[in-house]
């Protein structure tokens, strides 16, 4: 699967959200290398759903509260209702002991797809104290 455009977000823990302005529908990668507050992460996944993200992969710290959030926030978007395809936000978790990045990645480019919507564009949000753009960039077009 051929993705068009890919781009690096590097958040500091706890960071505020930017805006990211009219996008269509993506997946997010989410690498949390580091704790973030529960209320942050409930907040971030919240501002990706709004955003546009309709697939989420959550790699690293608190993989599994990565998903639950984006699920939680897919169904408050929704009042809580079955979800129109066009809006269906599908996640998955990545536990660093179980997968490396590398793995992420590859599914992210030859798998991850949404069951209706074109996903042309990818969001790295990588969750750090320090941005690592051109490393992951890299590690990203080479999977």
């Amino acid at each position: 699967m051929h993705r068009q455009t890919t781009a690096y977000l590097h958040l500091p823990p706890d960071a505020d959200l930017p805006d990211l302005g009219n996008r269509p529908p993506f997946l997010a990668i989410v690498l949390a290398e580091d704790d973030v507050a529960e209320m942050w992460l409930w907040d971030a996944a919240r501002w990706l759903v709004a955003s546009g993200a309709r697939y989420v992969q959550a790699w690293g710290k608190d993989a599994e509260a990565w998903t639950e959030a984006v699920d939680d926030a897919a169904l408050e978007a929704v009042d809580y209702e079955d979800a129109p395809d066009e809006r269906r936000v599908l996640v998955t978790s990545h536990a660093p002991d179980d997968e490396d990045i590398d793995e992420v990645f590859w599914f992210a480019k030859h798998r991850a797809a949404h069951p209706v919507l074109p996903l042309d564009a990818v969001l790295i949000v990588h969750i750090a104290d320090a941005p690592r753009k051109e490393a992951i960039e890299a590690a990203y077009a080479d999977a």
